[in-house]
């Protein structure tokens, strides 16, 4: 990742004779972006909303322009609303820079409004606040990432599914809840499956539930081996790793981003991730606090990790004897484990190829 003090001297190294410099701000929504253009000196030149089709980032972006020479622009939003509009200025040579939406007490001063807010998004690259690199959303990781949610709200929904067949089980005639009730979970869904929906109001609740379960079942199977095919094509090394299952490499995979080059160094993962403490300390008390912000999934795929190697791994299990014996209790070790976990797994993602660049041969 480029230091922002360079980022100046950098696009002025490239501004055609007889040119000015610009920067771009935008505040995106759904349907329509608003765009903002101020000078190296933060005046503002003007702002205008856009509709977010593709003619309208076309229009933006000779709108844009035609103030001056434009390399830098700040986006809300890249990873949602703004993700297309992203994609399109990248592709269009732009260093399109990460901004995050003002904090309260700035629009408690300034007011609210997309325009304030574009002019706001363009001030942040102006004045260094925002630098951040914005992840690729393209490629196998997108990939990963729309498989995973879609797995997920299916697992969300078979569950929930199961609790109501169950429920409806307990309170069902008993020859009918005495017949099915020593099945497995697979066979009593089949039993229940083969109920005619036709007998009674009970049966068709019973014989509908089993056959949604069994549908979900099957899209939880091909996603989940979707998801390996595509961590085993992308990064194979990480699903080598002690603890780690396809759902939390993936959820690994998409916090870091195709181009996890922005993340300049295992603390940055580490951080991003949720493992990281933070400063808690004021006059002469000294402490670190549990960091409760980052990437939660990440944050999840770290803690389901550590508990699989706290349960198989022998030297995971010596660690834990070793710090509990110091006086540290399970939760505190689970957090060092996490933090030490996020190291090994970040050099493990660094070394994959990013997007465009060939795999060495050998």
């Amino acid at each position: 990742m480029k230091a922002l003090s360079m980022l100046p001297k950098e696009s002025a190294e490239k501004v055609p004779a007889g040119e000015h410099e610009v920067v771009l701000g935008v505040d995106t929504h759904k349907d329509m972006h608003v765009a903002a253009v101020v000078t190296p000196l933060g005046a503002l030149l003007g702002s205008c909303p856009f509709q977010a089709t593709a003619a309208g980032y076309r229009e933006l972006l000779e709108w844009a322009r035609s103030f001056g020479f434009l390399h830098r622009a700040g986006v809300e939003g890249t990873g949602s609303y703004g993700a297309a509009l992203c994609r399109y200025l990248t592709a269009e040579n732009l260093l399109v820079i990460e901004v995050n939406r003002p904090d309260c007490a700035a629009r408690r001063r300034s007011g609210k409004t997309d325009a304030v807010d574009a002019e706001a998004a363009a001030r942040a690259v102006l004045g260094g606040r925002a630098t951040a690199s914005p992840k690729h959303t393209g490629g196998t990781v997108e990939d990963l990432r729309v498989s995973k949610t879609v797995k997920d709200s299916a697992v969300r929904a078979r569950t929930q599914a199961i609790n109501q067949l169950k429920a409806i089980l307990v309170s069902s005639d008993p020859e009918l809840r005495e017949t099915l009730a020593q099945l497995s979970n697979v066979a009593l869904f089949a039993a229940c499956a083969r109920l005619d929906p036709e007998a009674t109001a009970v049966h068709q609740a019973l014989h509908l539930l089993a056959v949604r379960i069994q549908h979900l079942s099957d899209q939880v199977n091909a996603l989940t081996r979707r998801i390996t095919a595509a961590i085993k094509d992308h990064n194979p090394a990480l699903l080598e790793i002690q603890g780690v299952g396809p759902d939390s490499a993936a959820a690994l995979l998409v916090a870091a981003g195709e181009n996890h080059d922005r993340l300049g160094s295992e603390a940055s993962f580490a951080a991003m991730c949720g493992v990281s403490p933070v400063e808690h300390s004021s006059g002469k008390s000294r402490h670190r606090r549990l960091n409760r912000g980052g990437n939660r999934q990440a944050n999840a795929a770290l803690y389901r990790i550590v508990l699989t190697r706290l349960r198989w791994d022998e030297r995971t299990r010596i660690y834990l004897e070793r710090r509990t014996a110091e006086g540290k209790t399970k939760r505190e070790v689970i957090r060092c484990l996490k933090r030490y976990a996020a190291r090994e797994l970040f050099r493990c993602i660094r070394a994959s190829p990013l997007p465009g660049t060939a795999i060495p041969a050998g």
